[in-house]
């Protein structure tokens, strides 16, 4: 009995021992994931560029989830960071512009879409931006994976900027992202043979070949081969059937390549 209680004595002495002493910063380029004291290091260390991704909450048709912009834009923001090397990313914000209330419009048609006027949602990426400047940022990159998404970024890019002109603090608005992730990605696959009808605008070939790449739990499988073509009833613009995990992996690629681009080049041009 007394070697066992002296063995659980050890084992757990061996637990917390590392709590004594001054741990590493996670491998992490995810705000949320860490401390505010790991963040001070970071920041203090030259990591001073942060992504503020903008998502969306949205039908995606019948065989993909709501959570498809928000899911994808963490995911994606995560993997240019990464390239970028000095960079974090910042929570997702979920809540976008997606139409109006009263006739419903756009996205609002269809239950679980969720929406924010434009004034609020540009409150709200100010009140980051201003928040991270406050810590010590110096770069805020704003990645929109909406289009919806995108003027409002860039009119809290143009307004801060004015606003901050003498500091060295700046906004960056990042169109390129979502250029990458449309048009960018649609001459991908057109140049792989898929027809636009298919390749689509919302949640058809190309949407849904993004998601399988990032998180294929998103996407029903079983839908998917069932509900084909385009149906402006079931909230899809293109025809997901032939989507895949490679070719997604394709506009990954594209995608993470000519934004970390695009950011260096905002960045250089500051």
């Amino acid at each position: 009995m007394i070697a066992k209680a002296v063995a659980i004595v050890v084992v757990v002495a061996s637990v917390l021992a590392p709590a004594r002493g001054h741990a590493a910063v996670p491998d992490t380029v995810y705000l949320e994931a860490l401390t505010w004291t790991e963040l001070q290091e970071l920041i203090q260390a030259g990591r001073t560029t942060i992504i503020v991704p903008t998502g969306g909450t949205e039908q995606n048709g019948p065989h993909m989830a709501l959570g498809k912009h928000n899911v994808r834009v963490k995911a994606l923001a995560g993997l240019i960071a990464r390239t970028l090397g000095n960079t974090l990313v910042a929570p997702v914000v979920a809540y976008v512009p997606e139409g109006g209330f009263a006739p419903p419009t756009g996205h609002m048609r269809f239950p679980g879409t969720i929406t924010l006027p434009e004034e609020p949602f540009e409150r709200v990426l100010e009140a980051a931006a201003r928040s991270f400047r406050l810590h010590g940022f110096r770069d805020i990159v704003l990645l929109g994976d909406s289009g919806p998404n995108q003027p409002g970024q860039r009119a809290v890019a143009a307004r801060l900027n004015r606003e901050w002109a003498g500091t060295t603090v700046r906004v960056h608005a990042i169109d390129e992202y979502y250029r990458a992730s449309t048009d960018g990605f649609r001459e991908v696959l057109r140049s792989k043979g898929y027809r636009d009808e298919e390749i689509g605008s919302h949640a058809g070939l190309a949407d849904t070949a993004l998601m399988l790449a990032i998180d294929p739990t998103l996407v029903r499988a079983d839908r998917l081969r069932r509900e084909g073509g385009s149906s402006v009833r079931d909230g899809v613009e293109g025809d997901p059937r032939r989507a895949s995990a490679e070719l997604g992996r394709l506009g990954v690629d594209a995608i993470v390549s000519r934004t970390a681009q695009a950011i260096q080049r905002a960045i250089a041009n500051r």
